[in-house]
């Protein structure tokens, strides 16, 4: 059994020859979500510092637009240095900042589940269970009035409850690639490091 397990870990560390594939892989779906979100904002920063400054509708923060600007170029030039892997360490650090402010002041009230579900999930509350019985309502009319089939056929209809799911779990990619870097290969990081230590 022993020598068993033996081989089986050896198989395993084989898999170090491509374990620049792991951070990669966060860096590659991480960079367009930052990529969107900031040039989102960007296009049209008037409606995006006044959301960030309004306490009625908005988040209602300090220095909105010292603080948007912040956020829009903060999530644009670390989608930019993800891509490459260049100072990937770095910008996780204001990207999990973002990541944290966004989590509390924007998703926190709505729970964890950033699509709504039923009562029968672990993490339903009274806002995601209210929204299905809407979403179910919407689906009736849908299918009475409308071409349910058509609307449908590329995916189900959700209600978004834009909880902290999202924001958390980027977090944590972020976290990872704080603590592991760009990887090897395939970044600017491993490049310089290997110029500039050896």
């Amino acid at each position: 059994m022993l020598t068993l397990i033996k081989r089986a870990h050896g198989l395993l560390d084989m898999t170090k020859a491509i374990d620049f594939l792991g951070p990669l892989a966060l860096r590659l779906y991480l960079a367009p979500i930052f990529w969107m979100a900031g040039t989102k904002k960007l296009a049209d920063m008037e409606s995006t510092i006044a959301w960030f400054g309004n306490p009625d509708w908005g988040l209602g923060l300090p220095f909105p637009a010292l603080l948007a600007y912040l956020a829009t170029f903060t999530e644009i030039i670390g989608a930019i240095l993800l891509t490459f892997g260049f100072a990937v360490r770095y910008i996780s650090i204001p990207l999990m900042i973002t990541m944290v402010v966004a989590a509390v002041t924007v998703h926190w009230q709505n729970g964890w589940l950033a699509i709504a579900e039923g009562s029968s999930s672990l993490f339903a509350n009274d806002r995601t269970v209210g929204a299905i019985e809407r979403l179910d309502r919407a689906k009736d009319i849908l299918r009475e009035y409308g071409n349910y089939s058509w609307l449908t056929e590329n995916g189900s209809i959700v209600v978004l409850n834009n909880g902290i799911e999202f924001a958390a779990t980027y977090f944590i990619m972020l976290l990872v690639l704080f603590f592991i870097g760009a990887g090897r290969y395939l970044s600017i990081d491993y490049w310089m490091k290997h110029k500039f230590t050896d």
